[in-house]
């Protein structure tokens, strides 16, 4: 009796799922043929595959599956679509060996070459952006220590205005003052209280 897995689906098992499917839908066949196929590869049930399928698998190749039925579409129109398509595939594939196939070496050396100056470029640029970031931070501090600085002198130059101004008007009541003495011909002394207000002592 052939025992059916019915552990956890793994990546390569989904993969070989999504392939068959897709081939199926191509090819104008059902996917229920393609569980089938699936089924027997994996040792589990069509049910099995057909659920995963529709569970998880389809929502990763949408795109797949419109391309897939384009291409059965084409197929239907013209059976030689589909041979020139996987032909192309191959050229493509093949192509880039041939490519290389037609350096010599001493070409793949100055590539090499080329390749280990550019990253030369790359490391010293990258030291040069470290010492414009530090060079950055250090002016970015200045900048912040220059700001404090001026916040500190614009208090201090309010707080030199006002005894200036404070100075002026005491100045100008002694002005007053003195004025009045000469005109009432009274000696007056003056003296400053704790408060920095100007008091009148006269003379008995």
């Amino acid at each position: 009796m052939t025992i059916v897995r019915q552990d956890a689906w793994t990546k390569d098992e989904d993969l070989l799922l999504a392939e068959v499917v897709l081939r199926h839908i191509r090819e104008g066949s059902t996917q229920l043929k393609a569980f089938e196929e699936v089924g027997q590869k994996l040792n589990r049930t069509p049910a099995a595959c057909g659920f995963r399928w529709n569970s998880f698998v389809r929502k990763q190749y949408k795109t797949g599956i419109e391309l897939a039925k384009k291409q059965r579409k084409q197929l239907k129109k013209n059976p030689q679509t589909l041979y020139e398509v996987n032909v192309e595939k191959i050229e493509e594939i093949e192509q880039p060996t041939r490519k290389y196939e037609k350096l010599s070496l001493d070409q793949i050396i100055t590539y090499l070459e080329q390749f280990k100056e550019k990253e030369k470029k790359i490391e010293s640029l990258s030291q040069e952006l470290e010492s414009l970031k530090e060079r950055y931070q250090t002016l970015e501090k200045k900048e912040q220590e220059a700001t404090r600085e001026n916040e500190m002198l614009k208090k201090e130059n309010k707080a030199l205005k006002d005894d200036y101004l404070a100075l002026l008007s005491i100045m100008e009541k002694a002005r007053k003052l003195a004025v009045k003495e000469d005109e009432n011909n009274v000696r007056m002394k003056f003296q400053m209280d704790p408060n920095g207000n100007l008091d009148v002592i006269r003379n008995k």
